[in-house]
């Protein structure tokens, strides 16, 4: 079944081919994509190599998989290849599927155990996967999931996908680029070939170095025993011989670190120091150079401990949040974190206007663990001081290992901004004694940022499970929680950990007193505890923007334009687009509310190059023509987000409610009622959109008796719910029955989940209503 002729062996002695394509049939079938990639793929590897480069690909592979389906010995020899290209589609993702089981998770799992490892070091210092792959489809989170769990590390592909509004299909060759992200299929097949060039050469640098052990036994021979806090006597002894020449070079080691913070001020810190500044350090990944993907979830593991611990000295470091380096970071399409040199995070660091940064790798010799870090100057990318430490290669070390690494780290900035007292309490090894929960909680991060609530909470709870005094995964579960709407859940896990908060790093402290703000407070103290997180890093635009929103619920719209003005130009400063569209839709929805339009339209259009057809945008600009007159352009866009809708599989009541609260936006009330009772008609059992159509008239005063009405036969379905019981207060305010109304929100603010600004501001009218009467 396969296309070419036999082919000739790997240029490596010991393997079958040099590269392996995995892929679906289902990709493949209707258009023979595949089929043209590899050929096309060969064409440019003949070009790239001197030597003949065999590629390995079936016609016609298995695609379903069955209980009786089993490796066999040939398919076993045919993975055993240098390069395993796996095509990333809708339909690879699947562990039901031959491909993905036999194929792609046996690769990983036997590349893992060969001479080289799955992870090669490349000529330029960096770290590449042996698993290269090329994705043409965008994803879904959960698949996307999947693939990255196989890999024990992020997604990083050549992406070979055409995208314009309401397409996402494979690139081809016909297509000159994609309209939107600008792909161009030749680019692509060159990058694949040049990406093989780098592993195959680094394969065949690696294997005639071949059993030459002796950097690995020089590695082993100098270790830090400080890890341990003790040091046993009787072996000293033992091995004097062999140490003095590591004494002497410790001792020039202790000489340097004395006199380098003299040097150190004169240069880069002087400066910073009389201008006033503090130092602004960005702190990067850690690069897994060991060969092995245990290690992986590391790399971002040892960044946040390293991070959390810096930010707990607010008065002599500015230190830069790993959501905002990470961003960075993605936006750059790298292809792993080995793909990050110096050079990138001098470039990513000067966006965030950090004066310094931190770049570490993790390195692996026999069963010794090296943790290296360089501080480097952003701006000349020159090695300031560098941070060696090791330990035993187990993950039940790494906390001790790291812990160390942090203080050397901490000690040497404190001690650069001339700080006199470094107190014990900034330290950060109470966040978890145990490496698998912390294991757990990084995956959890990494599906609460993608918003796959269910799953981030299912990760954090594990991580509990396991070490139940984690007040960092508990305080990240109640932010889960409250994402997703369960906030009986997140109370209880704040509460759980508040009264421990004055025991945490300010940073942790900081996330818990804002989460418990968000559940039992305001969006007063919000503000004040985001205002606090901000003096740690003011150019957290995701902060920023959180500060925006808070003082939008207070209805304080000459506070929030600055802030949510304020993110948007971090990002266009970094040269990236914002990570979500509600930084532009919250700020557009400000200025519409204050009727700054030609704000408003010039902002939208900076939001259609960042989110081409993202439906929320489509609303907001419906919103906007509608209120400016131009009926035929809103006509458009209302036609357009009821096709993004459908795509979507919305039923046809929300999309009429949508359209409802468009109308409304624009304050075409005729239009805005009349789509609300389309909506109840087509649920008329519905609590939801008996409620919409309720509030409105009464909010509007329409008809506020029929309004009275509706939410009466809501609350029969529902009875209970604060926001329905919150409607019909005010429907008893307008009809003039204060004490009635009051008794009814005391009763909504008494049920509701959290605070609630609406009901808040209803609750002082009637007071306000009530004290009025009683005084007449």
């Amino acid at each position: 079944n396969e296309t070419n002729k036999p082919l000739m062996p790997s240029i490596i002695s010991g393997y079958k081919y040099d590269i392996f394509i995995s892929y679906r049939q289902k990709d493949n079938k209707h258009d023979g994509w595949v089929t043209e990639f590899v050929e096309n793929l060969k064409g440019e590897l003949e070009s790239t190599f001197k030597e003949d480069i065999s590629v390995y690909f079936d016609i016609n592979p298995h695609d379903g998989l069955l209980e009786t389906y089993y490796v066999d010995e040939s398919l076993k020899g045919k993975l055993n290849c240098l390069v395993f290209i796996p095509i990333i589609s809708r339909t690879y993702c699947d562990p039901k599927s031959y491909a993905w089981e036999h194929e792609f998770r046996a690769f990983v799992e036997q590349a893992a155990k060969d001479q080289y490892g799955l992870k090669i070091k490349l000529p330029d210092g960096n770290v590449a996967s042996r698993v290269l792959p090329v994705q043409i489809h965008d994803l879904k989170t959960a698949d996307k999931a999947l693939v990255e769990k196989v890999l024990g590390g992020f997604l990083r592909p050549i992406e070979f996908i055409y995208k314009e509004p309401g397409v996402n299909r494979p690139l081809t060759v016909k297509d000159s680029e994609g309209k939107i992200n600008k792909t161009n299929y030749r680019n692509q097949i060159n990058k694949v070939a040049n990406v093989i060039d780098e592993i195959i050469t680094a394969l065949k640098s690696e294997s005639v170095l071949e059993g030459n052990d002796q950097v690995k036994e020089a590695f082993k021979e100098i270790k830090i025993e400080e890890i341990k806090g003790v040091r046993d006597s009787h072996a000293k002894a033992g091995k004097i011989k062999y140490l003095i020449p590591a004494a002497i070079a410790a001792l020039l080691i202790i000489a340097g670190i004395i006199a380098y913070p003299k040097i150190f001020i004169r240069d880069t810190f002087e400066k910073l120091r009389l201008s006033g500044e503090k130092i602004s350090i960005a702190v990067m990944p850690f690069q897994n150079m060991t060969n092995d993907t245990i290690w992986d979830v590391w790399q971002d593991g040892i960044q946040d401990i390293l991070i959390t611990c810096l930010s707990n000295s607010p008065k002599e470091l500015k230190v830069k949040q790993p959501e905002v380096v990470s961003h960075l970071i993605r936006d750059r399409n790298l292809l792993n974190y080995a793909s990050l040199t110096p050079s990138i995070a001098s470039k990513i660091s000067q966006k965030l206007d950090a004066n310094v940064f931190l770049f570490g790798s993790i390195i692996k010799a026999g069963s010794t663990l090296r943790l290296n870090a360089q501080l480097i100057d952003a701006d000349t990318e020159e090695a300031i001081k560098s941070f060696e430490v090791e330990g035993p290669a187990r993950e039940d070390y790494i906390f001790q290992i790291t812990d160390s690494l942090k203080q050397m780290v901490r000690n040497f900035l404190i001690l650069s901004a001339l700080e006199k007292d470094v107190s014990a309490m900034y330290g950060f090894s109470n966040i978890t004694a145990s490496p698998e929960a912390f294991r757990y909680f990084t995956y959890g991060n990494r599906f609460l940022y993608n918003r796959d609530y269910p799953t981030a909470i299912e990760w954090y709870l594990k991580s509990l499970a396991v070490d139940s005094t984690f007040d960092y995964a508990a305080s990240y579960l109640a932010v889960a929680y409250a994402s997703q709407g369960s906030y009986d859940q997140g109370k209880k896990r704040i509460l759980g950990i508040y009264g421990r908060r004055n025991q945490m790093p300010l940073s942790i402290k900081t996330i818990v007193d804002y989460t418990y703000a968000g559940y039992f407070e305001t969006p007063h103290e919000q503000i004040k505890y985001l205002t606090q997180y901000l003096e740690i890093d003011d150019q957290n635009a995701f902060l920023l923007r959180l500060l925006a929103n808070a003082y939008k619920k207070l209805l304080q719209f000459d506070k929030a334009i600055p802030e949510y003005e304020k993110s948007l130009e971090l990002y266009e400063k970094w040269g990236i687009k914002p990570e979500r569209i509600y930084n532009y839709t919250n700020l557009g929805d400000v200025y519409h509310t204050t009727k700054q339009f030609r704000k408003e339209k010039k902002l939208y259009k900076k939001a259609e190059l960042d989110f081409p057809g993202d439906p929320l945008l489509i609303y907001r600009q419906a919103i906007l023509a509608l209120s400016e007159g131009r009926t035929k352009q809103a006509d458009k866009f209302i036609g357009k987000y009821v096709s993004a809708q459908k795509e979507r599989y919305a039923t046809d009541a929300a999309i009429a409610n949508n359209l409802a609260g468009i109308y409304t936006g624009a304050e075409k009330l005729n239009k805005a009622e009349e789509y609300y009772r389309k909506a109840l008609s087509l649920e008329p059992e519905s609590p939801v959109r008996l409620h919409n159509l309720a509030w409105f008239e009464i909010d509007t005063e329409r008809n506020i008796d029929e309004g009275m009405e509706l939410i009466n036969k809501a609350l029969e379905l529902n009875p209970g719910v604060y926001y329905l019981l919150d409607t019909k207060g005010w429907g008893l305010y307008k009809q003039g029955k204060f004490n009635e109304s009051l008794e009814l929100l005391q009763k909504a603010d008494s049920l509701k989940p959290i605070y609630s600004h609406l009901l808040f501001l209803h609750l002082e009218a009637v007071k306000k209503a009530v004290a009025e009467q009683q005084n007449n």
